[in-house]
């Protein structure tokens, strides 16, 4: 569609050169206007002859109009042909590129989800979940996959008010549509936690001091409760399934998920903010 525009774009353009640039072309269309000014005039005379007196009158009447308009568009033709180009081009420009096949790859598929996050945007205040036992976050499992965790803060007062919203959000979603009851293992990290993780190596993580969103309370990391104890194994089938709710259910609140990174970092959310965090 954008092709055909462009092409009927060039075309008017070009008769309009022809017509600025050769006296034949403006002599043609000349002689066809007044031709076509004195053949209507004489089709109305000779209807009006058949007809009453007043449609002989109509026909002159209408015969001296043309042929007044066809004056004016020969004295005033380079005008006339401006403005037919700028009235006509943009609205069909318009109308050939847009379509329903702009909309293509809309599926409505997210109509749950987004009623929830159009109640969050419109001040619906969701309550953090209450504190766990520390003991929770020492277990065997948990700090094979995540050790020094025990000092971890998990204060959610201490997030982004927006973040802490959009994630609480994240969490009822979970609960509420698929049986998953979340926990937050880590939200706001000082510098000197994060330079104490990156010294762990690549394996911890890669983002010194001012470098993560956790230093700004804009990012956090999470994991699945089950029978009071948290799940965090990429290994268990259950879990697995629940990180991968979990980045469908964040990206549709507007978060950025981990998983997505080259170093997955399955239970990792941030809400990035432009010039905030200094790579």
């Amino acid at each position: 569609m954008l092709l055909l525009s462009m092409l009927i774009f060039f075309l008017l353009v070009c008769g309009g050169a022809w017509l600025s640039l050769f006296p034949s072309g403006r002599d043609l269309v000349r002689q066809s206007l007044a031709h076509m000014g004195r053949w209507t005039g004489r089709r109305v005379r000779h209807v009006g002859k058949r007809g009453a007196q007043g449609a002989g009158t109509m026909a002159d009447g209408a015969g001296a109009a043309l042929r007044a308009g066809g004056r004016l568009l020969r004295r005033h033709y380079l005008t006339a042909l401006a403005a037919s180009v700028l009235l006509t081009v943009p609205p069909l420009l318009a109308w050939l590129v847009s379509g329903r096949g702009m909309l293509g790859g809309f599926d409505g598929g997210g109509t749950e989800v987004n009623a929830q996050v159009a109640a969050l945007l419109q001040g619906e205040q969701l309550a953090p979940p209450a504190s766990l036992p520390p003991v929770t976050f020492t277990t065997a499992e948990v700090t094979q996959v995540r050790p020094m965790l025990d000092s971890a803060n998990r204060n959610w007062r201490l997030l982004d008010a927006e973040f802490a919203q959009r994630l609480l959000m994240v969490f009822k979603i979970m609960h509420e549509r698929y049986g998953y009851d979340m926990a937050i293992l880590e939200g706001y990290r000082s510098p000197e936690r994060q330079n104490q993780l990156a010294a762990a190596g690549p394996a911890v993580t890669n983002a010194k001091a001012f470098q993560s969103y956790h230093q700004f309370g804009l990012a956090a990391d999470c994991a699945f409760l089950r029978d009071g104890k948290l799940r965090i194994s990429e290994q268990d089938p259950w879990a697995m399934r629940g990180y991968r709710l979990y980045g469908e259910v964040a990206e549709s609140v507007g978060l950025h998920w981990g998983g997505r990174w080259a170093m997955m970092d399955l239970g990792h959310t941030e809400l990035r903010v432009p010039g905030t965090v200094h790579k």
